[in-house]
């Protein structure tokens, strides 16, 4: 075995002391890698973060097998909701599939009150809109200049507690009789 060396003697023995250490750096390394006490995985798990395209993608993919076909010429898509407010699309993304009663909108959103919107959607409108709608122009002149409840005509703006002009213990006492 010439040409060959070995450290201590026979070919792969390590002597005690460099062996201990080994063991000492190995320890030390495994101890940096544990997260929680003995028993427990080594490395956390890493976690994956998902951006929107992400979900974009499955949606379309979904949409995708549901067999939806676009719908061209859509200029906006306004949507009313009960609480006065319509949100806007304006050249949104039209699909839609009919053998599952499925459409889809999408693109930039913008929620409106009806009032931004009324010259726009006038046209819209349905019946039930135009009459909630009259009532809410035949308010709106009544209203006073600070924005509080129309006043009626001949009254006062008063803050204080009117007088009292009858005597209720008398009231009574003539019911008890």
């Amino acid at each position: 075995m010439a040409g060959r060396s070995c450290r201590g003697g026979e070919a792969g023995s390590v002597p005690a002391p460099l062996d201990q250490v080994i063991l000492e750096k190995l320890a030390k390394l495994q101890a940096q890698v544990r997260i929680g006490g003995k028993g427990t995985a080594r490395r956390k798990k890493k976690v994956v973060h998902r951006t929107a395209t992400a979900d974009d993608k499955k949606l379309q993919f979904s949409l995708k097998k549901l067999g939806v076909n676009n719908i061209s010429g859509t200029e906006e898509v306004n949507m009313f909701t009960n609480q006065g407010t319509v949100i806007h699309f304006n050249n949104p993304k039209v699909q839609a599939s009919l053998a599952a009663n499925t459409f889809t909108i999408t693109g930039h959103a913008e929620t409106k009150q009806r009032t931004e919107m009324l010259l726009s959607i006038l046209n819209q409108l349905g019946a039930d809109s135009l009459t909630s709608l009259r009532r809410l122009a035949e308010a709106l002149p009544k209203q006073s200049v600070d924005g509080k409840a129309p006043l009626a005509t001949g009254e006062e703006d008063d803050d204080e507690v009117p007088a009292l002009l009858e005597n209720f213990d008398e009231a009574s006492k003539n019911e008890a009789n």
